[in-house]
C-alpha cells in the first residue's frame, strides 16, 4: 500500500501546488483581477474532469496491462513536455511572453485558458488522472480494503500544498525556483507512478484470467453490491458537487476583490473546500447534521452582517464570516455527497460525476454569471443552495423522533428557511440611489446618485465592487471641483502644484505632462490647466465609457481645459509597449491609482514596474503612488522602492472636503527638497518626509518574489 499512498499524496501535492504558481504567472498579463483566478480554476477543474474521464474509461474498458502501457506512455509524454519548456523558458511552468493580454475583454478568458493548456496541459492532465486510476488499481490489487481512505489521503496532500504555499513556499522561493522545484517533484511522482504500474503489471500476469474492474468486491465496510447507481444518483452527485464548487469560487471572489488577488486569498478558501472533502470522505461520523446545520445557520448570519458592514469591516471578521460559511456549506454538500457514494466497483464513475459537478460550478461562476448577473449574485445564491441542501433531510421525521427532537428539527427548518430568505433579500439591490450597474471581466461598476434635493450634497459616485472610486458634484457651478482622493490638498494635487510652481515663477510655460494609471471618473483632469496634457491608462472599458460622459453622470474629462488622452489596456503592458517603440512620455508627474474594488494589482507595485515608471519620467519627474487601502499597509512597499531607486519618499494623508474618504499618497521624488516646497508646507494635509532611517521596515516586491501576507494589517498606521 505504501507505494500507492506515497504516489497519491505526492500527485495531489503537485496538482494543487502548481495552481497558485500558475495564477501568479497569469495575474500580471490579464489585469490582476479576481476573475483571473476564476478562469484559472475553470481550467484546473476542466483538466481534472478530463483526467477523471480518462481514468474511468481506462478502468472500465481496458485490461490491466493495456492500462499500464497507455499510462506509462502519457507519463513519458508529460516528462518530455516539461523538459522542453524548462529548456525554452528556464522553468517548466513559465508561459512565454506571447501570451500577454491584448486588451480585448471578449478574448481574455479564452486566451488565459489557452495559455494554461499550452503551458501546463499535459502534466496537469496526467496528475489529475492519478487519484481515480490508482485507487481503481489499488481496489483491484487489494479487494479487502476500502479505497476511499486513499481519496482522503490524496486530499490531505492537496491541503498541505495549499497551506504551505503562502506561508512557506511563496515567501522563500522566487517564481522560477518554485517552477524548477515543481519539475523535480514531478519526476519523483513519475517514478512512483511507474512503480504502481509495475505492481499492476505483475498481478495481471499472476491472475489468469483477471476479473473485470466492475466485478471487484467492496471493502469490509462496504460489501459487494450489484446494483448500479440510477440517474437520480448521478444528478445528486452533480448537483451537490456543483453547489460546493460555486460556493468556493464565489467566496474567493468575495474576499479577493477587497484585499488583493493573490495566492493567500486563493488558497484559503480552496484549503477549506478540500478540508471538507478530507473530513467527509475519511469517516462518515465527521459529518453530523446536528452539528453542521446549526453552524451553517450561524455563519449565514455572519455573512449577512458582513454585507451590511461593507469592506471596512475588519479583515479578521470577514475571514471568519466567509470562511465559516464556506466550511459549513461545503461540509453539508460533501457530507450528503458521501452518504450517496456508490460501492467501490463504481468508484471511477462516481469521481467522474463529482468532477463534472465541479466543472459545472466553474463554468457557472466564470462564464455564465458575468453575463447573467449584474452583481456578484452567485455568492448568496450558492449559500442559499447550501441551506436548501441542509433543509431537505430535515423535512422528513427521523425514526423514533420524540417531542423534543421534533421541536429541534422544526426550529432548524425555520432558521434555515429564514437564512434562505435573508440571502434572497441580499440579492435584490433595492438601493434607490443606483443608476447604472455594469459587470464584466474586471468586476462590477455602479453609478450612484446621492444627496438628491440638497444642492450642497448632490453628487454622482462611481463604485467598483464595494469601494468608491471617485465622485462628481452635480451642481453646474461645482462640477469642475476636484473631489475624493484627488483634491488640491491630496498627495497628487500637491505634487502637481509643486511641479508647476517653479515654472510659473520663472515665467516659462507651465505646461505639465501628467500620467495617471487608473481612470476612475477622471477627477485628476480637474487638477490640470489649459497647457497641460493628461494621459490616462485604464483597462476597464465600462469605466472609460462612464468617465467619457456616457449617461451624463461624469464630465471631468470633457470639462478639463487640458488635453486629455485615454489609453485602453493594462497600464503596465501599455507603458512597456510605448517604451519598446521609443515613446517614453517624459511625465512630470506619473500617478499610480489602480484599484480593483479596494485591492491593488500587486504586479503594478513591483521593482520592475517602478523601474518602468521611472523610465517614463522627465528628468525631474516624480511618482505619486496612491496607497489607501482598508486591509493592506502598502507604505513598507513604497518605502522599499524609494530606497531601491535612490528616490526620496513623502507620505501625504488627508480627508477630502466634506466627505469621509481618507487618502494616503506616497510621493517619490529625485530631489530631497521637493516636498519642502511651498505647496507642501502650506497645506492642511499631514505631510511626513521619510528619510532612510524613518518609517516601517521596507518590503521590496519584485515580479519573481512578492507576498501579501507581510502587509496585511488590522488598523491604518501613520509614522510617529
Amino acid at each position: 500500500m505504501t507505494r500507492y499512498a506515497f504516489t497519491l499524496f505526492l500527485s495531489a501535492f503537485l496538482l494543487f501546488g502548481v495552481q497558485p504558481l500558475a495564477g501568479r504567472y497569469a495575474l500580471p498579463w490579464f489585469g490582476g483581477t479576481p476573475a483571473v483566478w476564476t478562469a484559472c480554476m475553470l481550467f484546473f477543474q476542466g483538466a481534472l474532469l478530463a483526467g477523471y474521464a480518462y481514468a474511468h474509461a481506462s478502468a472500465t474498458r481496458l485490461p490491466p496491462r493495456r492500462q499500464v502501457q497507455l499510462h506509462l506512455g502519457l507519463l513519458v509524454l508529460a516528462v518530455g513536455a516539461l523538459g522542453a519548456r524548462a529548456l525554452m523558458m528556464g522553468s517548466p511552468v513559465a508561459p512565454g511572453p506571447e501570451w500577454r493580454s491584448t486588451g480585448n475583454e471578449a478574448l481574455l478568458t479564452g486566451r488565459l485558458l489557452a495559455m494554461l493548456a499550452v503551458t501546463l496541459g499535459i502534466p496537469f492532465f496526467v496528475l489529475s488522472t492519478t487519484a481515480p486510476l490508482l485507487q481503481t488499481w489499488f481496489s483491484r490489487a487489494r479487494p479487502g480494503l476500502s479505497p476511499y481512505r486513499l481519496y482522503a489521503l490524496s486530499n490531505a496532500g492537496s491541503l498541505l500544498a495549499l497551506l504551505s504555499y503562502p506561508f512557506l513556499i511563496e515567501p522563500a522561493l522566487s517564481r522560477s525556483a518554485q517552477g524548477r522545484a515543481w519539475g523535480v517533484g514531478f519526476l519523483i511522482f513519475a517514478a512512483g507512478c511507474a512503480a504502481c504500474a509495475w505492481d499492476v503489471w505483475k498481478r495481471a500476469e499472476a491472475s489468469a484470467p483477471a476479473r473485470a474492474p466492475e466485478q471487484a468486491s467492496g471493502g469490509p465496510d462496504e460489501p459487494g453490491d450489484s446494483r448500479r447507481p440510477g440517474p437520480w444518483h448521478s444528478l445528486a452527485w452533480l448537483g451537490l458537487s456543483a453547489c460546493a464548487s460555486v460556493l468556493l469560487l464565489a467566496t474567493t471572489n468575495q474576499l479577493s476583490r477587497d484585499v488583493a488577488a493573490g495566492p493567500f486569498l486563493w488558497v484559503l478558501p480552496l484549503g477549506i473546500y478540500l478540508l471538507t472533502f478530507i473530513l467527509t470522505f475519511e469517516r462518515e461520523a465527521f459529518y453530523r447534521r446536528t452539528v453542521w446545520v446549526p453552524l451553517l445557520i450561524v455563519s449565514v448570519g455572519g455573512v449577512l452582517r458582513a454585507f451590511f458592514e461593507g469592506p471596512h469591516w475588519p479583515l479578521s471578521f470577514q475571514l471568519l464570516a466567509y470562511g465559516g460559511a464556506l466550511l459549513a456549506g461545503c461540509m453539508v454538500c460533501h457530507g450528503e455527497l458521501y452518504r450517496l457514494r456508490p460501492p467501490p466497483r463504481h468508484l471511477s464513475a462516481f469521481f467522474l460525476q463529482v468532477s463534472a459537478g465541479g466543472v459545472l460550478g466553474g463554468v457557472f461562476v466564470g462564464l455564465v454569471a458575468p453575463h447573467v448577473f449584474h452583481t456578484y449574485s452567485e455568492y448568496p445564491l450558492a449559500l442559499a443552495a447550501s441551506c436548501a441542501v441542509a433543509l431537505v433531510p430535515l423535512l422528513s421525521p427521523t425514526p423514533h423522533e420524540g417531542m423534543m427532537g421534533r421541536l429541534g428539527r422544526l426550529a432548524r427548518v425555520f432558521l434555515l428557511a429564514s437564512a434562505v430568505m435573508g440571502l434572497g433579500v441580499s440579492l435584490l439591490d433595492i438601493r434607490r440611489e443606483v443608476r447604472v450597474t455594469v459587470r464584466n471581466f474586471f468586476g462590477v461598476v455602479q453609478v450612484l446618485e446621492l444627496g438628491v434635493g440638497d444642492p450642497e450634497r448632490h453628487l454622482f459616485a462611481l463604485k467598483h465592487g464595494t469601494t468608491t472610486h471617485g465622485f462628481q458634484l452635480a451642481e453646474s457651478s461645482r462640477r469642475s471641483r476636484p473631489t475624493a482622493y484627488f483634491t488640491a490638498d491630496s498627495g497628487l494635487g500637491l505634487a502637481i502644484a509643486e511641479q508647476r510652481r517653479p515654472r510659473e515663477a520663472s515665467g516659462s510655460p507651465a505646461a505639465l505632462r501628467i500620467g495617471v494609471l487608473g481612470l476612475g471618473v477622471g477627477t485628476s483632469a480637474a487638477l490640470a490647466q489649459a497647457a497641460d496634457t493628461v494621459r490616462f491608462y485604464e483597462i476597464n472599458p465600462a469605466v472609460i465609457s462612464l468617465a467619457q460622459g456616457e449617461g451624463g453622470y461624469f464630465s471631468y474629462l470633457k470639462d478639463s481645459p487640458a488635453r486629455v488622452e485615454v489609453v485602453r489596456g493594462d497600464a503596465r503592458i501599455s507603458l512597456e509597449q510605448e517604451l519598446e517603440r521609443g515613446e517614453a512620455r517624459g511625465f512630470d508627474v506619473l500617478a499610480l491609482d489602480v484599484f480593483s474594488s479596494d485591492a491593488i494589482p500587486m504586479h503594478l507595485l513591483t521593482r520592475e514596474a517602478v523601474t518602468l515608471y521611472r523610465a517614463h519620467l522627465a528628468p525631474r519627474g516624480v511618482l505619486a503612488l496612491h496607497i489607501s487601502s482598508s486591509h493592506l499597509d502598502l507604505l513598507p512597499v513604497t518605502l522599499a522602492h524609494a530606497r531601491d531607486s535612490g528616490m526620496h519618499a513623502t507620505l501625504v494623508i488627508n480627508k477630502s472636503q466634506g466627505d469621509r474618504l481618507r487618502s494616503a499618497w506616497v510621493i517619490l521624488a529625485p530631489d530631497a527638497e521637493f516636498s519642502r516646497g511651498p505647496s507642501f508646507s502650506g497645506t492642511a494635509a499631514r505631510v511626513y518626509r521619510l528619510e532612510a532611517k524613518d518609517g516601517p521596515t521596507p518590503i521590496l516586491w519584485t515580479d519573481e518574489h512578492h507576498s501579501v501576507l507581510p502587509v496585511l494589517r488590522r488598523e491604518p498606521r501613520e509614522p510617529e
